[in-house]
């Protein structure tokens, strides 16, 4: 019986787990943290569920619009909406915990042992996990990554904060300044601003999220300003400072902004130091990530690695895939490399932006040749009802034979609705075929639909 040893329990972790398990491998998962790991317990789970309660909050704020409206709130609150911060972030946290709870259920009926404790290899063949010694035929390494902490803005879990410390807080921040407009960034900023904190958005760059689409970033700045968050555009933070009642940013160019409390978000570190990698032959990259090929193999025979601690896309479903797509490999099955091209990510703010295969820069830099089409969400019948204004689908196809490239989706439930578009990338689905496909009407999805419709080639007389 094969022996594989993982060490690390998150996405990439734990779907390999149960992968090899059902394979009929003795599997181990060496996790200091519990099952899920920081993806379930500190940063994917929470984030998500408190940004779902934000949403919750502003549709409730935008009901007016549709003639609901609430009244007897407390002095200064909009619409008496308020937020129980203190429980708001028990439940976050109690969610978490029920997660991690199912995985390990979940990883117990299958067999594979679970080590709390922290793991790192002696050679590619061997894991240490805590005091106990485990020779293994294969090695997946997932540990996963860790904020990244700036030299002069150093958290100190009460009002410098990485977003692994939020759900300690017992109140809203009054003024919350996030520093990095990247998709961390942007997520918790529009979620606290939505739940009643004065927010201010530090970014470095001309515009947030400088490496997603640009109509998907300008669309939600504009919704963000609108709700009264101060967006602050190439200002580079140099240095964070506690204040007797708050904090201090302090940008290169001399300027300041003050408030309540910092939250901290300018990427990620991997967990790859003194853990034995380089030792053991495993290379890493200038950034301390370990490089992998498309079926998740080091350079040390017999180690795989998977998740945020390769650098690949720092996804949890591209985290899973390559935690599968080693296991497939070091087992003998069939296996398809991992194809970047084809990975769905999303980002959720309010409203959602997702995005599949191609990238519209890389048409206008001449890389691809596409055509492009692109439905504002306020044409669509349902988003009318609904109230929705903001955003659009956008569909990328090759010219001649309308094969789907790729697209984006900016509105409510956008990773929902990234879906059609994702299979018909995978499946190098055309146009007509997406644009004879059904789709209920009045719905969101109808614009996927109707945006096929509109890249389908007229046929000319040779063609009939």
């Amino acid at each position: 019986m094969t022996r594989i040893v993982i060490i690390g329990g998150g996405p990439g972790g734990y779907e390999a787990a149960l992968v090899a398990a059902q394979l009929g491998a003795q599997v181990t998962v060496v996790e200091q943290d519990g099952p899920g790991g920081a993806c379930v317990l500190t940063d994917c789970v929470p984030s998500k569920t408190l940004i779902a309660t934000s949403v919750r909050k502003q549709a409730l704020l935008d009901a007016s619009m549709l003639g609901v409206h609430y009244t007897g709130g407390p002095d200064g609150d909009v619409g008496g909406v308020t937020a129980d911060m203190p429980l708001v972030n028990r439940r976050v946290k109690d969610l978490a915990r029920a997660q991690s709870a199912d995985i390990a259920a979940r990883l117990a009926a299958e067999g594979v042992e679970v080590i709390k404790a922290p793991g790192r290899l002696v050679d590619p063949q061997v894991v240490r996990a805590g005091d106990r010694t485990i020779r293994a035929d294969v090695v997946i390494v997932a540990t996963g990554a860790t904020p990244r902490i700036l030299t002069g803005a150093e958290p100190d879990g009460e009002r410098i904060l990485t977003w692994r410390q939020l759900y300690d807080l017992e109140e809203l921040p009054e003024h919350l300044i996030v520093v990095g407009s990247g998709v961390t960034g942007a997520e918790f900023a529009g979620a606290y601003r939505s739940l009643g904190s004065e927010v201010t958005l530090v970014s470095s760059r001309d515009r947030m999220m400088p490496n997603e689409d640009a109509d998907a970033a300008e669309v939600l700045e504009e919704v963000y300003r609108r709700r009264g968050m101060n967006v602050m555009g190439r200002s580079r933070a140099e240095s964070v400072k506690r204040t007797p009642d708050g904090v201090v940013v302090t940008l290169e160019d001399g300027r300041t902004a003050e408030g309540s409390h910092c939250l901290m978000t300018v990427g990620m570190v991997p967990n790859t130091a003194g853990i034995g990698l380089e030792e053991a032959g495993i290379t890493l990259d200038k950034g301390g990530f370990i490089q992998v090929d498309k079926v998740s193999r080091t350079s040390a025979p017999g180690v795989y690695a998977a998740g945020d601690c390769t650098g690949v896309l720092m996804l949890a479903s591209v985290a899973a895939m390559q935690g599968r797509i080693a296991v497939w490999h070091a087992l003998g099955e069939a296996v398809h490399p991992l194809r970047l091209a084809t990975v769905a990510s999303a980002i959720f703010t309010d409203p959602e932006i997702a995005a599949v295969g191609i990238a519209e820069r890389a048409i206008e830099n001449g890389e691809i040749e596409a055509n492009i089409v692109k439905l504002p969400l306020a044409t669509n019948a349902r988003a009318k009802m609904q109230g929705f204004n903001d955003g659009f689908v956008k569909l990328f196809c090759r010219p001649n034979t309308g094969i789907i490239l790729g697209g984006v989706v900016v509105a409510p439930r956008a990773s929902e609705l990234i879906l059609a578009v994702s299979v018909a990338v995978q499946q190098r689905l055309t146009v007509d075929q997406i644009a004879h496909t059904f789709a209920v009407y009045p719905s969101l999805s109808g614009s996927v639909t109707e945006a096929a419709r509109r890249l389908m080639q007229p046929m000319t007389p040779s063609g009939i």
